[in-house]
């Protein structure tokens, strides 16, 4: 065989390689977005794919348990158990009623299975009652 044969089919390999690999990455580290009643109503697909389910954290049901931590994960009136096992600290603004996002998967017994959390604190961000909401850009003149 030819040299420049033997070359571009090393080529081809080493770059046929790269683009699985990368394909693989992705596929395997992308999450949907969906709120705890769309993960509700999702049924046994929900097991199969990496989420992030959004919602408020229930008041009185954080439990911390050695490097695990529980909550519920509330949105109207839907709830989820989440189980958070990260390697991350908890966010400063993870806490009662607090927005939060928890990335990972739903397990067979209904619990959501976090290795990530996202967290922020509705009311540190509103305006006080009676002060005016500070604007986002200066007016212009």
């Amino acid at each position: 065989m030819n040299k420049y044969v033997k070359f571009g089919l090393l080529i081809a390999l080493i770059i046929g390689t790269l683009v699985w690999l990368a394909v693989g990455g992705v596929n395997e580290t992308k999450s949907y977005y969906k709120t705890v009643a769309e993960l509700q109503q999702m049924g046994p697909d929900a097991r199969t794919k990496r989420l992030r389910v959004a919602g408020d954290v229930e008041p009185g049901s954080i439990v911390r348990r050695g490097k695990e931590v529980e909550f519920m994960l509330a949105q109207q009136d839907r709830k989820i158990r989440v189980v958070y096992s990260g390697s991350d600290p908890l966010p400063d603004t993870f806490r009662d009623s607090a927005q939060a996002v928890a990335d990972g998967k739903l397990g067979d017994d209904g619990v959501f299975r976090a290795n990530r959390i996202q967290a922020k604190c509705a009311s540190k961000y509103e305006a006080k009652p009676g002060q005016q909401a500070a604007p986002v850009y200066p007016p212009k003149s």
